[in-house]
């Protein structure tokens, strides 16, 4: 096989997308291989890629699924020219191989390599498929999964469960024994979750009354930090309510070692994460989640004993403070579920996704 290949990676607009494709184009170059990207000018792709000093190329496409009829009608009308500039940019650059992270970009990119015959590898990171990769998925040549119950979703004999790019600060992070209060992280994303946020801050007074001891680092975003510190001051007394209010956590992994348990939403990064550092969890998916996947990630890992769902209808502080004296209550059971959320894990994702690219580009 040639030592130095060209492979076109498709995955745009949001960090899910264009994170997990740099972690793989990262690795295609450590091994002398020339990725490249294709993506929008208005995506995070247009400000992550470039930082990396990888090239991109330009197309303009906007998305189908959970927008109005106008942007649709738009989309579709984009689709034809982004088509023949993908088709224009394969020739020109000749990649053996594309790389597809989902989401609108991946789709004219899908479609124009699949007119080449370029084989394409998809990775697919939630338990629901997305859109694209589920209307491209008879295209594919491999898919490369998070969960199993993606599975269905592709022809037989293509898949294979390699889990998402996780930086490896969280699979080395050892298990937690569990020492005085019990600490708990919250969670939405560096923007925060008005429902975490407010499930949280009803929960307070409840374990202040009940004496019951617990350490809390809650990530609140931008938004509601000032509010949220400021009532959380209010809730001691000091001993029975310790811990930060804080709008954004630098140091993740460094968060989740400390962590006993762990309050988040439940998009694929965030239980990729839980998994390669085994942490137990109480999942709060976001109920506007295309294709509602994130509800269908947290009952995969429910099912696996890694994790408890609770709906975002359903999340108050009374439903919080009894999810989390529960599994604190129960000997052996935080142990437990970290264990069976450990399971979940899949270390080396990105080197695997880069094995699987450079087999199917040797291939005539």
């Amino acid at each position: 096989m040639n030592p130095s290949l060209p492979f076109l990676m498709a995955g745009g607009g949001s960090g899910g997308h264009v994170i997990p494709a740099l972690a793989v184009a990262r690795e295609l170059r450590r091994r002398g291989h020339r990725p490249f990207f294709v993506g929008t000018a208005r995506g995070l792709e247009s400000k992550l890629v470039p930082a990396e000093d990888f090239p991109i190329e330009w197309i303009e496409i906007g998305g189908l699924k959970g927008v109005g009829r106008t942007r649709r009608l738009r989309t579709l009308c984009q689709l034809p020219p982004a088509l023949l500039a993908c088709r224009r940019i394969i020739n020109a650059r000749r990649p053996r191989a594309v790389f597809s992270m989902g989401g609108y970009v991946a789709g004219p990119v899908m479609l124009a390599a699949w007119t080449k015959r370029i084989p394409v590898v998809v990775m697919e990171p939630n338990a629901m498929p997305g859109f694209t990769s589920r209307r491209m998925a008879r295209l594919v040549t491999r898919a490369l999964l998070s969960f199993e119950e993606a599975a269905p979703y592709f022809p037989a004999g293509r898949t294979l469960v390699t889990g998402l790019p996780v930086r490896d600060e969280f699979f080395a992070l050892p298990a937690k024994p569990r020492a005085g209060a019990l600490s708990v992280l919250v969670t939405g994303g560096s923007q925060g979750s008005r429902t975490l946020n407010l499930a949280s801050r009803q929960s307070w007074p409840l374990f202040r009354d009940a004496a019951f001891p617990i350490r809390l680092l809650h990530q609140t975003g931008p938004a509601m930090f000032a509010e949220l510190e400021a009532e959380f001051a209010r809730c001691g007394p000091k001993g029975r309510l310790e811990g930060k209010i804080t709008p954004f956590i630098q140091d993740m992994p460094a968060a989740f070692a400390q962590a006993d348990v762990v309050v988040s939403r439940a998009g694929a990064g965030a239980v990729a994460e839980l998994a390669a550092a085994g942490k137990p969890s109480i999942l709060v998916p976001f109920p506007f989640a295309t294709d509602d996947h994130q509800l269908r990630n947290a009952q995969a890992f429910e099912r696996a004993g890694a994790g408890r769902l609770v709906l975002d209808r359903e999340a108050s502080g009374e439903r919080l403070f009894q999810e989390i004296t529960r599994l604190a209550s129960e000997p052996g059971l935080l142990e437990k579920m970290g264990t069976a959320a450990r399971r979940q894990a899949h270390p080396g994702a990105a080197a695997r996704a880069a094995d699987i690219l450079e087999e199917v580009a040797g291939k005539d």
